[in-house]
């Protein structure tokens, strides 16, 4: 089964960071789509509907968290597991974080083989 995954993220050079560490992952079953703001990226979400998204906070048009919590609030949309990237690490930002309904905070500079576990995880993917 094709497993869906969005990438938002402002910034080039993190959107192919993340490409680069899930290219291990790309045997045929895995599909990346990018966004680089949060409209774009709710666009994105309800026409294609990935199953996992690496979400930035600090967007252009709409923020990550405001997006994190459309996508939770959303009845056909809910259970996309949101993982959110960001480089505020504060314990006020974490909390922001689970009240929008994020189901995992990873702080930058992240460890690439920490995305290649998630994906791997929440994807089923071996």
């Amino acid at each position: 089964m094709l497993k869906k995954v969005l990438i938002v993220d402002d910034e080039v050079h993190i959107r192919m960071l993340l490409e680069q560490t899930l290219e291990d992952l790309m045997d045929g079953s895995l599909q990346i789509c990018f966004a680089q703001d949060g409209l774009e990226a709710w666009d994105t979400v309800r026409d294609w509907k990935p199953h996992l998204i690496f979400l930035d906070v600090i967007l252009p048009h709409l923020n990550g968290l405001e997006l994190c919590e459309r996508i939770k609030n959303h009845p056909e949309l809910h259970s996309i597991y949101v993982v959110i990237l960001t480089s505020k690490g504060q314990e006020l930002d974490r909390q922001k974080g689970v009240e929008v309904g994020a189901d995992r905070f990873i702080t930058k500079p992240f460890d690439p083989d920490q995305i290649l576990r998630i994906s791997k995880e929440l994807l089923v993917l071996e």
